[in-house]
């Protein structure tokens, strides 16, 4: 019986419920929000859809109740406040923090031997967050961020080059954030071939330039974060370890010396499985590539001192 759990009801977390239930790969979803009643809403409406779609997990609500969590092979949070336009992702820490480390708490004590993936914003330092103050063992934290940024540079390479972003494998890597993401289109295929063979160096730059900000663009057009990206991305993640897939994602994860880099949580290529990160990856990284990493890593860990200065 494989059970996932997403706390935080608003539009990510419902729509990574909803497309987890969707594909019909786990026996229930259970959703968890502070907020009355607006768990218990989402989780029916989405269940009422089973019918209509065709599949047969089942869809719970709960109001701020962990032990309806308890057992879940998987637990995703996206808790916090959304980020705002004007707003960057380096002011949601003081916020966000405290939401964070209090519901990774709770859902711990209900689901010990869960593999955690974290959406809420800033994700590189809640993830950093997440894996100081839980005690977990680093293969079971992930930060999302990077199956969502390489996403993005999916569907700006798809529509440049007119191709199915289904023949696309992109590599984003770095923090998940405007300025420190790193989209690799050195590293990124189309059937095999790099596409910077396809796609002249001044163009590629530009959609490098508006993947890095794709977050930010919707902001702008949104009024708020994306939902549908972000919980299709982590939904994607959760399918990865309950199935067991050995599927090789961009993931926030913590490093130990590979990259160079030590006491940081970034976004590199792991493969994932049911205990969560099995494998880092490491890629053959140019010079240039590196000081990029090198410079992003240090934008990271400026973010993450702000947590010294908390009490959580």
């Amino acid at each position: 019986m494989s059970k996932i759990t997403v706390v935080g009801a608003g539009a990510v977390g419902a729509t990574c419920a909803d497309v987890i239930a969707k594909k019909d790969f786990c026996n229930e979803v259970v959703l968890v929000d502070i907020k009355e009643g607006l768990a218990e809403g989402k989780a029916l409406d989405i269940y009422q859809t089973s019918q209509i779609c065709g599949f047969d997990t089942k869809v719970t609500g709960s109001t701020n109740d962990y032990s309806k969590t308890a057992g879940s092979d998987v637990v995703v949070v996206t808790s916090g406040v959304p980020r705002k336009p004007g707003m960057t992702r380096e002011e949601l820490i003081s916020v966000n923090a405290g939401i964070v480390n209090s519901v990774v708490q709770n859902a711990i004590k209900y689901s010990p031997n869960a593999v955690f993936v974290m959406i809420s914003n800033p994700l590189d330092t809640m993830t950093y967050l997440t894996l100081k103050q839980s005690g977990l063992p680093k293969n079971r934290v992930i930060g999302m961020g990077g199956i969502l940024d390489s996403a993005r540079f999916s569907a700006n390479l798809s529509l440049e080059l007119g191709c199915s972003p289904k023949d696309l494998q992109t590599n984003v890597i770095g923090g998940h954030g405007d300025t420190t993401m790193i989209p690799l289109p050195r590293l990124s295929t189309l059937r095999g071939v790099s596409v910077s063979k396809f796609i002249k160096e001044e163009r590629m730059a530009e959609l490098v330039q508006a993947t890095m900000v794709g977050g930010a663009t919707l902001t702008k057009f949104l009024g708020t974060s994306a939902w549908i990206a972000p919980g299709a991305a982590a939904a994607q993640l959760a399918e990865a370890i309950v199935m067991d897939q050995h599927r090789v994602f961009p993931c926030c994860v913590s490093l130990e010396g590979e990259y160079g880099l030590n006491d940081i949580c970034i976004g590199v290529p792991i493969r994932v499985g049911k205990s969560g990160i099995e494998e880092i990856i490491q890629l053959d990284l140019t010079s240039d590539e590196q000081a990029l990493l090198n410079k992003s890593a240090d934008a990271v860990r400026s973010m993450n001192d702000v947590l010294k200065t908390m009490a959580l």
